[in-house]
Order: C-alpha cells, then sequence, then structure tokens
C-alpha cells in the first residue's frame, strides 16, 4: 500500500516537472530549472553556467530538439576531503561509470557535485547516483534501478530518505532503530538484489563516526548485518580503500608540511614545539588546511564565567601549538556576550592561569570591544532578510525547532523586524520579549540550522560596559564575525560541537555578503579531553562552588587549572599530558593516573625527602642502648640529588613509630630504623583491643640492613617537631563516566577531604607555600600553608603518585 503511495506521488512529482519544464523550453529557457531543496543535507539541482539561448524561428527549435547532445565523459567528481563520497564512488564502480574524482580542501559538508565539462553540475548525492546508474556502461542493465517501475519508485524514495536522515545530528539513532526494523527479514532495502539505495545506505553509514561506536552496542543487529555484507562487497570495499588511500596521501603531504614547519620553528631554541613533538610524542602530524607559513593565526576564546578547567588548558595549548608550528600567533579572547555570568574576578584568574600556562600570545581582546560592529552587523542582515525579530516564548520556541515547525514570525517584513530591532535596543518592554533569530533552514536535519537565536535582550550590568547595551550577541552570531573580523585564520573547536560547523560557514558567509572584505575562516576540530569521576561542564563545576561542596574555584578537588597546580602538578606535567594527546579526534576518557604518573616522574627526583608521625595512636619506643643524650647528624635531603641541600637527623634513645608500622613487628624481630641501623624488638606492651602502646628495642648497627623485612621511619621525641595536618582527596563523583541521562545529584560524593594530624622533623619549619617534598612511606605532598602562626599546623596536600590503588583517599576523618 505504502509503496502504491509512493508510485503515486511520485508520477505526480514527474507529471509536474515535465509540464513545468516544457512551459520553460515553450519559453525558450534550454536548461532545466533547480528543484528546490528539503534541507541543506539533502540539496540537489542541477546548475549551468552556460547562458540560456533563446530562439529566433521554429525551425531552429526544432532542430535544436532533433540534434542530439554531445556526449560528456569523465565528470569530475567534487567533494570535501572530510567527507569521502563513498556511496557514489562505489555506485560508479558497480555501474563501471567513469568518474574523475577530487578532492577539495575548503568546503562544508554540502560541497559534493559532478562537475561536467559543459559547466553544468547537478548537486547532492542523490541526483548524482541516479545520474551514474544511468551514465555507466551497465548501470541499468545491473539492476542498481530495479526491473519494474514500482521497485524504481523504492529506489527512489530510499535514496531521498537516507540522503536526508542518516546524517549526523540527535535523530540518528531513531532512523537507525527504524531502518533495522526495516530490515529484520530483508538482505536488501528494495527487491531481492542489490540497488543503488542500498550502496547509498552503506556510503553514508560507512561516513559517519558515530555508526562504528554504535555499530557495537548490540542495538542494531540487522543493520550491523546488513552493514557487514555490504563493507565485504568487492566494489564497495575497494571504493572504501581508494578514497581512504586518497585522503592517507594527501595527509601525508600534509604532515610533510607540518615536519618541515616544525624543523623550522624548532630552529629557536626551547621552543614549544620542539618539546611537544620530541619529549611529549603527541603525534601531530596534520596540516591545518589553507596554512601558510607565517600567516597562521589561531585564537584562544574563554568565556569569562568561571576558572579555566583542565579541557581549556588542552584548548590553549594545542592553539599555541599550531601558532608555534607555522610562525603564527596567538590571541587570547574573551567571549564576553552574557552578562548575567561574568565576574571581573573570572577575568582577572583566567589572565591568571594563561600565565600559568605559559602562553605567548600577540594580545588580549574582548568580544565586547567589537559591539558597535556587531550590531551594525545585526541591522545589516535584517535588511537582508537575513534575521527576522521573534517574541515567541523560550519554551514554545525550543519546542517549535525540536518539531521543526516555522515561527509564527518568520514572515515578518524587513520593516517590522527593524522596528522590533530598535525597540530591542533600546531595551524597551516589547525589546525584552524578542529576540532576533537566523532565517535558515528550519527542516534541516541538523537541529544547529534551525534558525538559531543571534540576539537577545539582557539589562543585567555587563561587567565592561556597564549600561551601555540592552542587547547581546549570541556566541554563534559573534563568534564567526570577530574571528574573521581580527583577521584569525584557523578557528579550532572541540569535535562536540561538529554538528555547529555548518552553522559557523552560513552564518560567516552571510555575513561576508554585506560585510565586503571579511575573510575566510578555517574550522578545524579535535577532541574534547574528558576524565574518568570528573565533570568539566562549567555548570555543574559552579554549582559545586556555589553550594559549599568545594572551597572555591581552587580547591584542589576542582579540575580547574588553578585547583590541580594547587593540588602539586606541576605545569611540566599538564603541559606533556595534553601534548600525549595529539591532535585525535577520537573521544575518549582519560584516567588521572596518566597525568600524576608523569608528575611524579618529574617530582621524584629533585623533591627533598622528609619523616612525618601521625599523631593518632603513635607508638612511643625505648630504645634500651639509645644515645644518652639528642645526638644531631647533618645528612642529604635527596641522596641522589645534591642540590636540595642537606638537613639535621635528631637521634634519641626516645623515638616515635606509626601505629601501622608497630603492629607489624613482634618479640625478637630485627628491623631497620631509616638513615640510622638496625633495631631488635625487645619486648611490646598492647592494649586489650590489641593496639600497641609502648615498645622496648635495642640498636643492632652492626646488623645488615639488606636482610631485615622492614624499614620503618621514625622520629625522635622532640619538642621541636612540626604540627602538620595532611589532607588527602577523593573524585567529586562516584561514577566513572556520567551519562546524560544519570541523575547527576545521586552520584555526588558525600566525603572527598581526608585529614590526618602528625608530626614532622623540625627541618620542615623552612618549608613555604608551594614546595614539594616527599614524606618517606607516606607519598608526595606539596606545602598549601606553611608554619605562620603558633600552634597553628603546617598544611600539607597528598600529590598522587599514579598508582591505582592510590588514587582514592584513605578512608579516615572525612567531610
Amino acid at each position: 500500500y505504502h509503496c502504491m503511495l509512493l508510485s503515486l506521488l511520485r508520477r505526480q512529482q514527474c507529471a509536474a516537472w515535465l509540464t513545468k519544464t516544457k512551459q520553460l523550453l515553450a519559453g525558450g529557457c534550454s536548461t532545466p530549472p533547480a528543484r528546490s531543496p528539503s534541507s541543506s543535507s539533502s540539496r540537489a539541482c542541477w546548475s549551468s553556467s552556460t547562458p540560456a539561448r533563446s530562439s529566433s524561428s521554429t525551425s531552429h527549435k526544432q532542430a535544436s530538439a532533433m540534434s542530439p547532445a554531445p556526449a560528456v565523459q569523465h565528470p569530475h567528481l567534487v567533494f570535501w576531503e572530510r567527507t569521502p563520497p563513498f556511496a557514489a564512488y562505489a555506485t560508479a564502480k558497480l555501474a563501471a561509470c567513469s568518474l574523475d574524482v577530487r578532492s577539495e580542501v575548503k568546503g562544508t559538508k554540502d560541497t559534493l557535485h559532478l562537475a561536467f565539462s559543459s559547466g553544468e553540475r547537478l548537486m547532492g548525492l542523490p541526483l548524482i547516483l541516479r545520474y551514474i546508474v544511468r551514465a555507466g556502461t551497465c548501470g541499468l542493465s545491473s539492476g542498481l534501478y530495479a526491473s519494474d517501475a514500482l521497485s524504481s519508485t523504492q529506489v527512489d524514495f530510499w535514496l531521498d530518505y537516507v540522503c536526508q536522515n542518516v546524517v549526523p545530528g540527535s535523530g540518528l539513532e531513531a532512523v537507525l532503530q527504524s531502518i533495522n526494523d526495516y530490515l529484520t527479514f530483508r538482505s536488501f532495502l528494495v527487491g531481492h538484489a542489490t540497488t543503488a539505495a542500498d550502496v547509498a545506505l552503506w556510503g553514508q553509514l560507512q561516513g559517519n563516526p558515530l555508526w562504528k561506536k554504535l555499530k557495537t552496542s548490540g542495538k542494531y543487529p540487522h543493520l550491523s548485518r546488513w552493514f557487514d555484507y555490504y563493507a565485504e562487497l568487492p566494489e564497495c570495499k575497494t571504493a572504501a580503500e581508494e578514497l581512504v588511500a586518497m585522503d592517507s596521501k594527501k595527509q601525508k603531504e600534509a604532515a610533510a608540511a607540518a615536519a618541515q614547519a616544525v624543523a623550522a620553528a624548532n630552529a629557536a631554541p626551547g621552543t614549544f614545539v620542539k618539546k611537544a613533538t620530541a619529549d611529549a610524542g603527541g603525534s601531530f602530524d596534520v596540516g591545518l588546511p589553507n596554512a601558510e607559513m607565517g600567516k597562521v593565526v589561531t585564537r584562544f576564546p574563554p568565556e569569562p564565567s568561571g576558572f579555566l578547567h583542565i579541557g581549556h588548558a588542552k584548548a590553549a595549548l594545542l592553539n599555541q601549538h599550531f601558532a608555534e608550528m607555522y610562525k603564527g600567533c596567538l590571541l587570547v579572547r574573551f567571549d564576553d556576550t552574557n552578562p548575567s555570568k561574568e565576574k571581573d574576578e573570572y577575568v582577572d584568574n583566567i589572565i591568571k592561569d594563561v600565565k600559568d600556562l605559559g602562553l605567548t600570545f600577540e594580545k588580549v581582546t574582548y568580544t565586547s570591544d567589537y559591539f558597535p560592529q556587531l550590531l551594525d552587523m545585526g541591522e545589516r542582515l535584517i535588511k537582508a532578510g537575513v534575521l527576522y525579530a521573534d517574541d515567541t516564548p523560550v519554551e514554545q520556541m525550543r519546542e517549535e525547532r525540536l518539531n521543526r515547525v516555522e515561527s509564527k514570525c518568520r514572515g515578518r517584513s524587513v520593516a517590522e523586524n527593524l522596528a522590533a530591532w530598535e525597540e530591542m535596543k533600546k531595551g524597551s518592554e516589547t525589546g525584552v520579549n524578542h529576540a532576533l533569530r537566523f532565517k535558515f533552514d528550519m527542516k534541516s536535519v541538523n537541529g544547529c540550522l534551525r534558525d538559531p537565536v543571534a540576539f537577545r535582550c539582557n539589562p543585567t550590568h555587563h561587567w565592561r560596559t556597564g549600561l551601555k547595551f540592552k542587547v547581546y550577541p549570541t556566541y554563534d552570531f559573534a563568534c564567526p564575525f570577530v574571528d574573521a573580523y581580527e583577521g584569525v585564520t584557523h578557528a579550532l573547536r572541540t569535535s562536540e560541537y561538529k554538528d555547529r560547523e555548518d552553522q559557523y560557514y552560513w552564518v560567516l558567509k552571510e555575513m561576508q555578503k554585506v560585510w565586503p572584505g571579511l575573510p575566510h575562516v578555517n574550522m578545524w576540530d579535535y577532541s574534547r579531553l574528558n576524565f574518568v569521576n570528573t565533570v568539566l561542564s562549567k555548570r555543574k563545576l559552579t554549582w559545586f562552588v556555589d553550594t559549599g561542596r568545594v572551597d572555591g574555584w581552587a580547591d584542589p578537588r576542582m579540575p580547574t587549572v588553578q585547583g590541580i597546580l594547587r593540588r602539586g602538578l606541576r605545569i611540566e606535567a599538564l603541559k606533556e599530558f595534553i601534548l600525549q594527546q595529539g591532535a585525535s579526534r577520537n573521544v575518549t576518557f582519560q584516567e588521572w593516573d596518566k597525568i600524576w604518573s608523569i608528575n611524579k616522574r618529574l617530582i621524584d627526583p629533585v623533591c627533598p625527602r622528609h619523616t612525618a608521625v601521625e599523631n593518632r595512636a603513635r607508638v612511643p619506643v625505648r630504645l634500651t642502648n639509645g644515645p644518652s643524650e639528642t645526638e644531631v647528624v647533618v645528612i642529604p635531603r635527596h641522596k641522589k640529588y645534591e642540590p636540595a641541600g642537606k638537613k639535621a637527623l635528631l637521634r634519641s634513645s626516645q623515638i616515635w613509630l606509626d601505629q601501622n608500622d608497630a603492629k607489624e613487628l613482634h618479640d625478637g624481630e630485627e628491623f631497620t630504623l631509616m638513615d640510622w641501623g638496625n633495631a631488635i624488638v625487645k619486648s611490646i606492651t598492647k592494649d586489650p583491643s590489641g593496639v600497641v602502646t609502648s615498645m622496648d628495642v635495642a640498636l643492632h648497627l652492626e646488623g645488615d640492613v639488606k636482610k631485615t623485612k622492614w624499614k620503618l621511619t621514625w622520629l625522635a621525641q622532640s619538642d621541636e617537631l612540626v604540627d602538620l595536618c595532611l589532607l588527602d582527596f577523593d573524585y567529586l563523583v562516584t561514577k566513572k563516566k556520567i551519562e546524560e541521562e544519570d541523575d547527576f545529584m545521586a552520584l555526588v560524593n558525600p566525603h572527598t577531604r581526608f585529614e590526618t594530624a602528625a608530626q614532622g622533623d623540625t627541618n620542615m619549619r623552612t618549608l613555604q607555600k608551594g614546595d614539594v617534598l616527599q614524606l618517606e612511606r607516606k607519598g608526595y605532598f606539596i606545602v598549601d600553608e606553611p608554619l605562620t602562626k603558633p600552634g597553628k599546623p603546617m598544611v600539607l596536600f597528598n600529590i598522587p603518585d599514579g598508582r591505582t590503588k592510590n588514587m582514592t583517599a584513605p578512608k579516615q576523618s572525612g567531610a
């Protein structure tokens, strides 16, 4: 029944098409008209650069109609290098259709067309596939377009459906589920043999990175079975291999150029580029599109609505890397377009973070520097019919965009839109109820193109411009303009915003039409940095701060730059870790132990060694043959690193041991007192619960330290010992990987701070804030609060060493 309806609709469309074509030909037009696109992703049209010819006589018309058109051989299949035309190339092999294939560096997802020597073009995958099947030497006879009218109509339906719907976006999984259900008892989309519809679907899936992940989920068994068959079909397999090889060849050429750039940049000693490629081992063998040596300009655009976190650090360092690689420059630009969230405090701390990261940038700018130009651009686009004023309530607008329903305000005249715009700029009651929206494509499968908002009213005081402006551009509007206006050549963005790439180029293209001379900007995406048991959402991090679950943005439990540096991470370790990730686009969740392992490798060879004993149930030990008076011995602070200096070791006949160490010893056992020598247990006193309350031991300094099982730290009992507060921390959330559907509040860890009172050796009095040390047999620590007032302990933060078993805190007194 459905097939009959489709057939009837198709015949009606064809009849209307033929009627329109005859009318146009009768009027003297020799070129068929373009088909109206139903969406940006499925645009298919027929264009020509040859002007229409007028006929001066009937005989001329008849002669033109009767004369056969010259055969057009080997058309050029042109595509964007980042979206290989798998379906078209495989169909050409199946149909034995000769094509010349050419990729373009510049372009978008819509850059796919067949170019003919006559100047005509076929644009859009469905139209291209239909041509290839007809033009191939065995196209129609091969059954690629089926063998009867009904089946051919079904092929047409699937070509349109697949190209419109099997595309990246929020609705992809539902589309795949419906196709999976359809294939439950089928091996082919149409009939009982391969058609162009099958090849089209295979090509869309082959080029969709998300499909590779979804395929392994087990949700689509029938579609996966179907896909595996076509992935091994010789023509499809060869097409994929050749296109990948073609891309690989271009990448190698780009990598060679990049390597030359790196070599040139490394001519300057100590450059960041050299460290990135040689020391860190990260893979940056990629070339930025259209990059010219000495002309590349990148930008790091933080929003001043919070402190920088480790994900921002990756963005900043990658932007600097590519700027240095091509001997260009880096800009730091604050995206301050939302006065409700921005504060001076955030700006000051972001600048501090940028300096701590060691960024070298040409200048610091602000999007608010360009508010006058952005308002001017808004008015120009209103007059061009690209923007319209909309007073639809926010929730209703969101619902309409989700359901692809056009706003009632979409058809407003330019005069009406300009009038509403003036009210918005005044911040009047009428103005604040409006937003300016782009008039793009409400039917697009890409939700980012469904008339996004360009300007909103906000009467809030702006941290920089005060109350001068009442209307502010969105990031989607401001970013393309300011990037181009400042001369940015390459805008780097995480791959989670891949769907917004088309929007960025579309906005920029419309702006270039009304602002002559606005240059092109190249987008380049990379993978977002994710960590297990960690949230990097600024909204959620703000929640932790606002609810008092952490002590501010620089809390050592926070994944902010200041938080992890305060916890004891060296900036060199942070850089090395980020550069080890390279320029990959693969989205992964990193374990924290990796970055802390790098950190340990850097601090262990140089940090001084000290000793501490925990106060809780510490054990007094009497040395029966110890020194009669306290002795002072000078020893190295680090036995293998002389610059660490010397320290005084106190020895006396009364010492302290940790309770956990004392419990391991038995009467008569020989053990080692570190930096002193061996001793033998003479007696152990315990309370009824088994806690050791005291011990007597005898020094046995002639004993062999290599033969003892226990090498224990200790402290001489003295009034000169330093009071310590040792702090350890756990993750803020309990789940490794948080999903969208998770109840975030239920995953918040209630106990993340653990405190241990202890005493340290007297040499620790001289330690300053930020000093890193090792408390022997306890781990690495950083001084957060040095000794400043009598009776107030020195505060030390435990630094994770990368060993998984030590990555969570000991369960002692917690908060």
